[in-house]
């Protein structure tokens, strides 16, 4: 059920001088990622001006299944950061991409269009090259919360809920009232729950406490589920 969206990220250097990336980093404001358990992939949109506090988006999101989700997105104004973010809403992720491509060629360090390119990267598959564009961002950026959310997404579509929930907590300690990461957080703990109750009902098949329990679990989950 995790979820990704396209959001603003606000104030974010649009391109200072040319930094070495290390391993994988990640964008700025939202990212797009495929929403853990629920399926689908959202982009979300980096806001590449300064401005104030974003704030959580609902609209716009997907997600596969563990609940997780990555934020929605604002209409942006006509910039090459909004005509590729509507590239990627129209669902022309090669086109995304290529646009993408040719800005950064001159504006390596525009953060709004590096996460936009990582979304395009997610939704046409290439998994391990949106990862590493995202930590690339989180390596650049780490004061932005929305790559950590769109790794997490990543690493909990893979069963890495463990490292899902690090990089959940990472987001929302660097934006603590990053919404779209604590509700990812939320339904990232009833997965894993579910998923522990189902192993000890293997362990256990007589014991009836926790045939109720998972019971729950898995009534909890599809329910949420459902209000995506």
């Amino acid at each position: 059920m995790l979820e990704s969206r396209v959001e603003y990220i606000s104030a974010l250097p649009t391109e200072p001088a040319l930094a070495h990336l290390p391993h994988l980093p990640r964008p700025p404001r939202r990212t797009a990622a495929a929403l853990l358990f629920l399926g689908g992939a959202t982009l979300c949109v980096l806001a590449t001006a300064p401005g104030p506090a974003r704030a959580d988006q609902s609209n716009g999101t997907n997600d596969n299944g563990a609940g997780i989700r990555a934020g929605g997105f604002a209409p942006l104004p006509e910039t090459p950061q909004s005509k590729i973010a509507q590239a990627l809403r129209k669902g022309d992720k090669a086109g995304a991409l290529k646009q993408a491509d040719e800005y950064l060629a001159d504006h390596p360090r525009d953060a709004q269009v590096r996460f936009l390119r990582a979304v395009a990267l997610q939704d046409l598959g290439r998994i391990g090259d949106a990862q590493a564009a995202f930590e690339s961002l989180t390596q650049d950026f780490p004061e932005l919360a929305e790559p950590y959310n769109n790794l997490a997404v990543i690493s909990a579509n893979q069963g890495k809920f463990s490292t899902a929930e690090h990089y959940l907590q990472l987001a929302v300690t660097a934006q603590p009232n990053y919404v779209t990461a604590r509700e990812n957080l939320g339904d990232l703990y009833v997965t894993m729950a579910t998923t522990e109750y189902e192993q000890a009902s293997r362990l256990d098949a007589g014991n009836a406490a926790v045939k109720r329990k998972l019971t729950l679990a898995r009534e909890l989950s599809g329910k949420l589920r459902g209000s995506r």
